[in-house]
C-alpha cells in the first residue's frame, strides 16, 4: 500500500457538479423537502472533512438561494467558482430510496403517494433530475464548462489562491507552482463536462483528475464517449449499478474486476467500484492489484449523496499521499458519517478523533482480493 507521497504544504481540490434543491423520500419513509444538496456540495463536503482548501465548481441560475452561498462561505469553501447564469434554471431534484442501495428519480407523484405525503407542489411538473446530461454534443445550461473552469483559475490568480501569494500571474498553461498540487473532480454532470474538463484542466496544471460518470451517462449508447473520456481522467469512480447498466447488453457478463480492468486498460490508473452497503472495490492498474474496502456498519438515516461523499474523501487523500486504498478508507470514512444524518454538511462536525478511530478501524479490515 506504498506509494509514491504528493504530499505539498499547499493541497487545492475542485469539487464540480451540480447544486441542487434536493427533495428526498428516504429507505425509511421520511421525507425531506428542500434540502441543500447537489453532487458538488456532498464531494466537496466528504472532502473538506479532511482537507482544508476545497473548491466548488459549479453553476446555478435565479431561484437558488443565495444564503447558501453564504452558508458554503461560512463553512470555509471556496465558491469563486460558483458563476451564476442568466433566467430561472431548474435546481430540483427528487429520490426516493426504495432500499439503502436502490433509488429512482422519477414519478415523484407515485412516491409521495406510497408514504402517504402529499406532492410539493414544486414536483407537479418534475420529470427527472439530469435533462440533457446525457447529451455528448451540447452543454446543458447548468453544465460546467471549460470556460467556467479558466474564469475560476482567473480569479484565484489575482484573488488571494496559492499563486497571488506568490506574486505569479496565471499566464501560461501549466503554471502551477510546485509548491501546489491542484485535484479536480468531476461529479455526475453533463457527458460533455466530463469529457472535456479534464484537457482543460491540464492545460492549467491540473495533476489529479476524477470522474464520477453517473447513470445517465452510464448508457450503452454512449460507450464510445465513456471511452473517450476515460482517456483524459486519472481516476474512474462508478458504482455498480452504473457499471451494469453500461455493460447490460454486452454478450458476455463481466464481473466488477474484469469491469475495472476494461477501464483502466483505456486510461485511468485508478478504478474503484463504488458497491454501496458493500463498500468498493479499488483497482490500480500499474501494479494490476486489488483491494476491497468494506462499508463501516453505521445505522443510515439517508444514504443521498454517500456516493459523491466517498468521492471527496477518496480525492482529499489522494491528492495528499496518492494512495488509493488509503483514499478509498478516507471516502469510506466521509461516506459513513454522511449517510448518519441528513444533508451534506454535518459530515464537517466530526471530531478528528471520531475520523481517525473509523479509519483506524476500517484499515484492518482492508483486503488484497
Amino acid at each position: 500500500m506504498t506509494h509514491s507521497a504528493l504530499d505539498t504544504p499547499h493541497s487545492t481540490l475542485v469539487c464540480c457538479g451540480g447544486l441542487r434543491t434536493d427533495y428526498v423520500i428516504t429507505a425509511q419513509g421520511d421525507v425531506r423537502l428542500m434540502e441543500m444538496g447537489g453532487n458538488a456540495l456532498y464531494a466537496a463536503a466528504g472532502a473538506k472533512a479532511w482537507l482544508d482548501d476545497v473548491a466548488i465548481l459549479s453553476r446555478i441560475g435565479d431561484g437558488y438561494p443565495l444564503g447558501w452561498l453564504d452558508d458554503l462561505r461560512d463553512y470555509g469553501f471556496d465558491t469563486r467558482g460558483i458563476r451564476k447564469v442568466p433566467g430561472p434554471q431548474d435546481h430540483r431534484t427528487f429520490y426516493a430510496y426504495l432500499d439503502n442501495d436502490t433509488r429512482v428519480d422519477t414519478d415523484p407523484a407515485a412516491h409521495f403517494r406510497r408514504v402517504g405525503a402529499e406532492l410539493p407542489e414544486a414536483l407537479r411538473d418534475y420529470v427527472h433530475s439530469t435533462p440533457g446530461q446525457d447529451d455528448p454534443h451540447h452543454y446543458e445550461p447548468l453544465a460546467v464548462t471549460p470556460e467556467d473552469l479558466a474564469q475560476y483559475f482567473a480569479q484565484w490568480a489575482v484573488g488571494g489562491g496559492a499563486w497571488a501569494e506568490s506574486g505569479s500571474q496565471l499566464s501560461t498553461a501549466h503554471s502551477l507552482l510546485p509548491t501546489s498540487i491542484i485535484g479536480l473532480h468531476i461529479a455526475p454532470i453533463s457527458i460533455r463536462t466530463q469529457r472535456y474538463l479534464p484537457e482543460a484542466a491540464r492545460q492549467h496544471g491540473v495533476q489529479v483528475v476524477s470522474a464520477d460518470p453517473g447513470e445517465r451517462a452510464m448508457q450503452p449508447a454512449l460507450l464510445p464517449y465513456i471511452e473517450d473520456m476515460l482517456g483524459h481522467i486519472d481516476v474512474f469512480m462508478p458504482s455498480d449499478q452504473e457499471v451494469e447498466s453500461l455493460f447490460r447488453d454486452e454478450p458476455a457478463e463481466m464481473d466488477a474486476r474484469q469491469c475495472a480492468e476494461w477501464f483502466a486498460a483505456r486510461g485511468p490508473s485508478i478504478v474503484v467500484i463504488k458497491l454501496g452497503s458493500e463498500g468498493a472495490l479499488v483497482h490500480e492498474r500499474n501494479t494490476g492489484q486489488f483491494w476491497h474496502v468494506p462499508a463501516l456498519p453505521v445505522r443510515a438515516l439517508d444514504v443521498t449523496g454517500a456516493g459523491d461523499t466517498f468521492c471527496g474523501g477518496f480525492m482529499a487523500e489522494l491528492v495528499k499521499h496518492g494512495d488509493p486504498v488509503r483514499a478509498a478508507i478516507t471516502g469510506t470514512v466521509s461516506a459513513s458519517l454522511a449517510i448518519q444524518d441528513y444533508g451534506a454538511l454535518h459530515v464537517l462536525t466530526a471530531s478528528e478523533d471520531e475520523k481517525d478511530h473509523r479509519a483506524s478501524l476500517l484499515r484492518s479490515y482492508v483486503a488484497a482480493v
